[in-house]
C-alpha cells in the first residue's frame, strides 16, 4: 500500500512540472521572420502585393512590427509609396513612431535581406504562428469555461465552435470596417451585379422572382409559409434543382419531415418528367425507363446535400451548416420546416413560442455568419381555414410567433385558389387551374408582388407560367380562334389544320 501512495505522489507531481512547464513556455513566434518581412516591404514596393492578403497587424508578435506593418498597409491603401522615409512619417502620424523603434530600427530592417524573394514564405510561418497563439488563447478560454459550472454544455459548445471556426475562417480580430473600404468593396460588388443581368444573389430559377429579389441575397433569411398541401417542399425542391443544374450553386436542405430517398424521389419526378405516382410504384416502360437513365445525369451530378436528421437543433443545425459551406461551398441553406426544430439545451425551457423564437433568431444569425441565404419553410395557422373570402394568407397568419416576422428578411406565401375549390383568380377572373400564386408580403430591401406561377401536382413542380397561360389562353382555345379566322381566310386554315396537341403553333 506505501507503494502504491509513493507511486502517486510521483505521477502527482510529475504532472504539476509539466502543468509548470506549460505555463512557462513562450508562445509560438517566429520574430527573425517577422523581421525579414518588414524588411522586404521596406526596401520592394511590389513585395506588399503578395502579402497583403496573408497578413494582418495583430499576425505579428511584437508589437513594434504590428505598428510598423500597420503604417505600410495604410500607404499601400492611399497609395503612397513604400520606403523608409514614407513609414516613418506614417508611424508619426499614428503617434507610433517611438513604440516603433523609430527611423533607426527601420534601417536596421531594411539591413536585414537583400531582396524580398522570400517574402511570400516567410509571411505564411508567420501566420501560422499566429494560428498556433489563438488556437492556444482560445483552448486556454475554452478550459476556463469548462470548469464553469454555472454554463450550459450546448452552449459552451457552440461558443467554443465558433471561435475555432472564426480562426479557420480568417477573422480573428475583424470588428469594424471603414466607410472608405465598404464602399470599394460596394462598387465592386455593383460592378460584378451589372455583368449578372441584375442578379446580385443565388438565382432561384424563376424568372418575375429574380426580378423582384436579384436572387437570393447572401445573410438573408427567407421565410416561406403556407397550410398544409399548398407545395411548400415541392417549390424549394423545384428551386434547389434549377438553381443546382442550371447555376452550379450548391444547395443544402435539411428535412426535418420527409427522408432524403423520398426529397430525391420527388426532384427525380421534376427533372424526369415522370409522375412520382408511377416512380414510386416502378411502373415504367421501356421508354420511361430510358428517359429516367437519360434525363437523371444532370440531377445525379448537382451539387445538391440533403440531411433528413429528425428534430434537428440549433446547434447541430449550425454546424452542419458551417462544415457544408466550408468544405462543399454551399451556397444556400433550405430548411423544411421551421417548427419541427428544436432550440437545443437550456435554450429550449419556456412556452413553444419563446422556443420558436429563439430558433427564428438563431437562423438570421447562422445565415449572416456563413454570409449566405437561409429559407426556412413555415407553416400557417388555421386561421386561414375560417376566414371568408379567397382565403388568401397574411403576416399574422404566421404560426406560433411574430418573432419570425421580425427576424426575416423576406416573408412569402404559397397560395393556390384551387386547394379551396375556387376556378378563377379573386383578382382578375381568369382561370387558375394548375396554377400557384407567390405571395411576397414582406421584403425588407425591395418591393412586393404577388408572383403567379405554374403547379403540376403530379411532378411536384413549380415553373414560370407564361403569358398565355396567365389569361387562359390554352392551347385549345387558341385554336378554336385560329379555326374561325380560318373561314375567312384560307391560308390561315390550312396553316393549322394538321397540328396537333403536341406541336405548338409558335
Amino acid at each position: 500500500m506505501e507503494n502504491v501512495q509513493q507511486e502517486t505522489r510521483k505521477k502527482d507531481n510529475k504532472s504539476k512540472s509539466i502543468i509548470n512547464l506549460d505555463q512557462g513556455r513562450i508562445p509560438p513566434q517566429a520574430v527573425d521572420l517577422e523581421e525579414a518581412v518588414l524588411g522586404a516591404l521596406l526596401i520592394d514596393n511590389a513585395a506588399i502585393n503578395h502579402i497583403v492578403d496573408i497578413l494582418e497587424p495583430e499576425s505579428f508578435y511584437k508589437d513594434k512590427h504590428r505598428f510598423i506593418y500597420e503604417a505600410i498597409k495604410e500607404l499601400f491603401n492611399k497609395p503612397e509609396p513604400i520606403d523608409i522615409l514614407s513609414v516613418s512619417e506614417q508611424l508619426k502620424r499614428n503617434g507610433k513612431w517611438e513604440e516603433a523603434g523609430g527611423d533607426y530600427y527601420l534601417v536596421q530592417l531594411s539591413q536585414r535581406v537583400s531582396s524580398s524573394a522570400h517574402a511570400e514564405y516567410h509571411s505564411r510561418i508567420i501566420i501560422q504562428k499566429h494560428i498556433q497563439r489563438e488556437l492556444i488563447r482560445v483552448s486556454s478560454e475554452i478550459i476556463k469555461d469548462s470548469y464553469d459550472e454555472t454554463k450550459d454544455v450546448f452552449d459552451l459548445l457552440d461558443e467554443s465552435e465558433q471561435k475555432l471556426f472564426a480562426i479557420a475562417d480568417g477573422n480573428l480580430k475583424k470588428k469594424y470596417e471603414s466607410a472608405q473600404d465598404l464602399i470599394t468593396q460596394a462598387i465592386k460588388r455593383i460592378e460584378e451585379i451589372s455583368k449578372k443581368d441584375g442578379l446580385s444573389g443565388v438565382p432561384s430559377g424563376f424568372r418575375d422572382l429574380d426580378k423582384l429579389t436579384s436572387g437570393w441575397q447572401q445573410s438573408d433569411l427567407v421565410i416561406l409559409a403556407a397550410r398544409p398541401g399548398m407545395g411548400k417542399t415541392a417549390f424549394v425542391l423545384s428551386m434547389a434543382r434549377q438553381m443546382a443544374i442550371r447555376h452550379n450553386a450548391g444547395v443544402a436542405v435539411f428535412s426535418l419531415e420527409m427522408s432524403s430517398v423520398q426529397l430525391i424521389m420527388r426532384m427525380i419526378s421534376s427533372e424526369t418528367e415522370l409522375e412520382s405516382e408511377k416512380l414510386r410504384k416502378g411502373n415504367l416502360t421501356p421508354h420511361e425507363w430510358h428517359q429516367l437513365v437519360t434525363k437523371v445525369k444532370d440531377l445525379e451530378n448537382a451539387p445538391i446535400y440533403i440531411d433528413d436528421t429528425p428534430s434537428i437543433s440549433v446547434f447541430d443545425l449550425r454546424a452542419k451548416c458551417r462544415r457544408l459551406v466550408e468544405t462543399h461551398g454551399v451556397k444556400i441553406i433550405v430548411i423544411d420546416y421551421l417548427q419541427l426544430m428544436t432550440a437545443g439545451g437550456s435554450k429550449s425551457g419556456g412556452n413553444r413560442e419563446q422556443e420558436i423564437s429563439i430558433i427564428s433568431r438563431s437562423l438570421k444569425s447562422i445565415a449572416k455568419e456563413l454570409n449566405v441565404p437561409v429559407i426556412a419553410l413555415s407553416q400557417l395557422s388555421r386561421e386561414v381555414e375560417k376566414r371568408g373570402g379567397s382565403k388568401r394568407p397574411m403576416l399574422s397568419d404566421l404560426r406560433e410567433s411574430g418573432a419570425i416576422e421580425q427576424d426575416a428578411d423576406i416573408v412569402s406565401f404559397i397560395y393556390r385558389p384551387e386547394y379551396y375549390g375556387f376556378e378563377e383568380w379573386d383578382v382578375d377572373g381568369t382561370p387558375c387551374k394548375a396554377q400557384a400564386e407567390l405571395i411576397v408580403a414582406k421584403h425588407r430591401n425591395g418591393s412586393l408582388d404577388n408572383i403567379r406561377l405554374k403547379f403540376e401536382g403530379a411532378l411536384a413542380r413549380f415553373s414560370d407560367l407564361e403569358l398565355d397561360e396567365m389569361t387562359g389562353n390554352t392551347f385549345e382555345s387558341k385554336l378554336n380562334e385560329t379555326s374561325s379566322f380560318g373561314e375567312q381566310d384560307p391560308y390561315m386554315r390550312n396553316d393549322f389544320s394538321n397540328l396537333t396537341p403536341d406541336e405548338p403553333d409558335f
